[in-house]
């Protein structure tokens, strides 16, 4: 997710080539502490299924967007874990009518936001098995702590629409196994009034007319998780940028209202020149494409949707007022969405990499460097109220930008510590190393102690495990 933070800039890195800090600011600052653990438990206990995993969504959809209905079909390719005698899926409120194992008729029932499918014999771990669920309705979002979530619509006549589902929002459309470790690939056959256009994740592999509707067929190989799976109808302007007129190394897809073309081509003039840097800090760029989704809403922050970042039209002013948040969530495609959390308590290794790569961008601008705006943001974290253990913020402070902010600050700690050449291999090894899958804070120090030689738990640690603000080495 974004962060309303803006950040200026200043170049120190490019093409990997990376300045080093001085002496001084690389000095560990502070006595050796261990990280004080806590057991952790899980945010969203009611959401998602330790008994399979999932292997592929192909997902159907028909939608009206003058009656805001909604017609499904989700295939859904799976593997138990263990011997299971029902099969628990996330769903809100729209109507199941049909459910089958296997290409056979199978009993299933309602319970809160859960559809329950009994199985006609126990299923046994390691067992490959097919779901499919037949479904429809008019989604709305599903209602949070943190405001509504999920499907939407949008525009003043409301005939298009949104997904925003993190965390727990994709059950507003379609029934999925909701958890941020459970990765997929995806299939999308959306199909759509013509003079609308359907938006996913992946590639478009195929459109087709068919009489007054058309069907937009996407694919994504993934993994990905259910909260990062997205679909975006309505009336769009649409770009597809070429790595040769980018220089980026993937296709870079864009899509908005048309009265807001100038203004987002503008923009997102440097979004090539944005996934070129943080290929080069990060490593291989781990998708086939990458997009921009302008929807014709206002949004509070845009949303990292794997391969589809979304903005809206208050973010694309014509005077690129928030780039920081685009090179945020083009930061996210590497952490958050191809290196996702193993639970939602860990979501500083998405939100702190993301801001980081915000003041990284800053450097490569030749504006503020990293070193400046860190110890900006430290001195504003110190002045305010301090109870956040960031590594495990509690459900309520998920989103707080202190985890955003502090998660950066760490990292910044962890660079004055090692300095750049093995902090920079830190980050892009990370990638490497968990390309597709998941992780946690403790995978994390790990693999920093690994890569860099020392113990990094004195200087991590109390960014990560402590309410009070650290403080930095003197600049």
């Amino acid at each position: 997710m974004g962060s309303g933070r803006s950040a200026c800039s200043r170049r120190a890195l490019l093409a990997g080539a990376v300045l080093p800090l001085t002496a001084a600011a690389a000095a560990a600052s502070g006595p050796r502490r261990r990280p004080r653990r806590e057991r952790p438990q899980p945010y969203f206990p009611g959401h998602g299924s330790y008994g399979h995993r999932t292997v592929a969504y192909d997902l159907e959809l028909g939608y009206d967007p003058g009656a805001g209905w909604l017609d499904g079909h989700a295939r859904i390719e799976a593997v138990a874990n263990g011997a299971v005698d029902r099969v628990a899926l996330d769903l809100a409120r729209l109507e199941v009518h049909e459910a089958r194992l296997d290409d056979r008729p199978v009993a299933f029932r309602r319970k809160g936001g859960k559809l329950l499918i009994s199985t006609p014999r126990t299923l046994e771990a390691g067992r490959p098995f097919a779901l499919d669920i037949r479904y429809g309705g008019r989604p709305r979002p599903v209602p949070s702590q943190f405001g509504p979530i999920g499907w939407d619509r949008t525009g003043d006549d409301h005939d298009g629409t949104l997904v925003a589902s993190q965390p727990v929002g994709a059950p507003s459309w379609f029934p999925c196994n909701d958890r941020p470790d459970d990765k997929a690939s995806y299939t999308f056959g959306i199909t759509v009034p013509v003079g609308h256009q359907a938006l996913a994740n992946g590639s478009l592999v195929e459109h087709r007319r068919n009489g007054a509707s058309a069907r937009w067929t996407y694919h994504h190989p993934g993994p990905m998780a259910s909260y990062l799976a997205a679909v975006y109808t309505g009336r769009f302007a649409r770009e597809t940028w070429t790595p040769r007129d980018t220089g980026a190394p993937v296709p870079v897809h864009i899509a908005c209202p048309a009265g807001t073309a100038k203004e987002v081509r503008h923009d997102l003039a440097r979004q090539g020149r944005i996934l070129r840097v943080f290929t080069d800090l990060f490593g291989d760029y781990p998708f086939e494409s990458y997009g921009v989704v302008v929807v014709d809403a206002e949004l509070a922050a845009p949303v990292e949707n794997q391969t589809l970042s979304v903005f809206g039209t208050n973010h694309m002013d014509g005077r690129r007022t928030w780039e920081t948040l685009v090179a945020h969530e083009t930061a996210h495609q590497w952490f958050g969405n191809s290196v996702g959390l193993g639970d939602w308590q860990h979501i500083w290794l998405n939100e702190g990499f993301a801001t980081y790569a915000e003041w990284l961008w800053s450097e490569h601008l030749d504006e503020d460097d990293a070193d400046t705006l860190a110890r900006r943001a430290r001195d504003e974290l110190a002045g305010r109220r301090q109870n956040l253990r960031i590594a495990d913020p509690g459900r309520r402070h998920l989103f707080d930008d202190r985890v955003y902010v502090r998660g950066a600050c760490a990292l910044h700690a962890l660079r004055l510590a090692v300095g750049d050449t093995r902090f920079f291999r830190v980050l892009r090894t990370w990638h490497e190393a968990r390309r597709g899958g998941f992780a946690d804070t403790d995978a994390f120090l790990a693999h920093a102690a690994r890569v860099t030689g020392r113990d990094v738990a004195d200087v991590l640690g109390p960014w990560l495990f402590e309410p009070r603000v650290p403080k930095y080495a003197p600049a």
